[in-house]
């Protein structure tokens, strides 16, 4: 019963009701542009902060509970949110979030791999973590549509409650997860020689670090470019009524790209074909291109979850979950970096050259892939 938690899990996580309405929240508060702004500040540096330091905490205590933990402070903030709505209640939620987001990454994965790998089904992570993000994406997406008939018949409150059920029932959940862990006595139990022993083998470790930075560098350029879809779909002249089925459009192709993990997993061509498909689709200036933007962020979807799958496979030390979160930290780090590039380039060019630049450097993570797979052994690939 592992893996239909580990999808419902996913499921409960993102079916969130506030995700579509919390701006409008924010600004019905009285909230400007710019607090709003240093709202998703809070939420970033949160998750960046704690990102490694939860990761080794995951590899100390039990990653079901901090599983569990997650989602609870999560639906506290949400809470609060609603409950009393202003801007220092607003920041408390945010950093609510990104701690759940820093307890979440890393344990999730960590304790997948290892409950798969004891099962002598370790093979199967790439396809069902692809599955169980592609669970997230659905229930997101039936979460936006749920949103409106609700907020219309209970405003703020109903969505608000809606969405704190969804946190607890996935709390439930987490507690059901089976989780096995061979006992650890002396140095090797503390948290800072955890710590230590996570960072030590991505550095010393060429294999590790190289799948560590391609799993940190893939999902943070596309996963930034999503935020700019709209704006993408302005520049091609469609009437602004049409822009949510052009962002259903790419949304049907990421959530393929999760569902054809563990079936497709030559990591150089996927990346290469998400970047030809990216710049192509941005360059055409048509609303037809979309459907190769589909394709690509579909492609790099399917190229994340391989990336990570070839991680969990070279990591063999008990720091599993900080390794992984140090992946975390840097896909978040360069997340944010690419927002100000994106910026600074559309100041000078248009929307479709930008997306189109930010795909090259997924030529050269491509040539990192041929790399890395050179080091993994045949009973190592996932």
């Amino acid at each position: 019963m592992l893996i239909p938690k580990l999808y419902a899990y996913s499921f409960l996580g993102e079916f969130i009701l506030l995700y579509p309405v919390y701006a409008l929240l924010f600004a019905d508060a009285g909230l400007s542009i710019a607090e709003t702004s240093s709202l998703f500040v809070i939420w970033s540096v949160t998750g960046m902060v704690l990102e490694v330091p939860s990761g080794a905490l995951a590899d100390r205590v039990s990653r079901r509970l901090l599983l569990c933990l997650g989602p609870l402070l999560a639906g506290l903030g949400y809470a609060l949110w609603v409950l009393f709505p202003s801007y220092w209640a607003f920041a408390l939620g945010f950093v609510l979030w990104g701690t759940q987001g820093a307890l979440v990454s890393g344990s999730f994965e960590a304790l997948s791999y290892e409950e798969l790998s004891r099962k002598g089904q370790s093979g199967r992570y790439a396809a069902v973590m692809g599955r169980a993000t592609s669970a997230g994406l659905v229930a997101n997406a039936l979460a936006m549509g749920a949103a409106m008939p609700v907020f219309a018949g209970g405003g703020y409150p109903a969505v608000g409650a809606a969405s704190v059920l969804a946190c607890v029932l996935c709390a439930g959940v987490a507690l059901t997860l089976p989780e096995h862990r061979a006992a650890r006595s002396g140095a090797e139990e503390k948290y800072l020689a955890i710590l230590r022993s996570g960072v030590a083998e991505a550095r010393s470790d060429p294999g590790v670090l190289r799948a560590l930075l391609l799993v940190a560098l893939v999902p943070a350029i596309w996963g930034a470019l999503e935020e700019y879809v709209p704006y993408l779909a302005i520049e091609t002249g469609v009437a602004r009524t049409a822009i949510p089925l052009l962002y259903l459009v790419v949304w049907i192709g990421t959530t393929a790209g999760g569902l054809l993990s563990g079936v497709v997993s030559a990591y150089g061509p996927l990346v290469v074909l998400g970047a030809v498909a990216l710049a192509a689709g941005a360059l055409s200036g048509h609303p037809a291109g979309f459907g190769l933007i589909a394709v690509a962020f579909g492609a790099f979807q399917l190229a994340e979850v391989t990336a990570d799958a070839r991680l969990q496979d070279r990591i063999t030390g008990d720091a599993r979950a900080t390794v992984t979160s140090l992946a975390g930290l840097g896909t978040n780090l360069v997340t944010v970096a690419v927002y100000p590039l994106y910026g600074l380039l559309s100041s000078h060019v248009s929307h479709g050259v930008t997306f189109a630049v930010l795909a090259l450097p997924y030529l050269l993570m491509a040539v990192a892939g041929r790399r890395s797979r050179r080091h993994v052994t045949p009973s190592d690939a996932p």
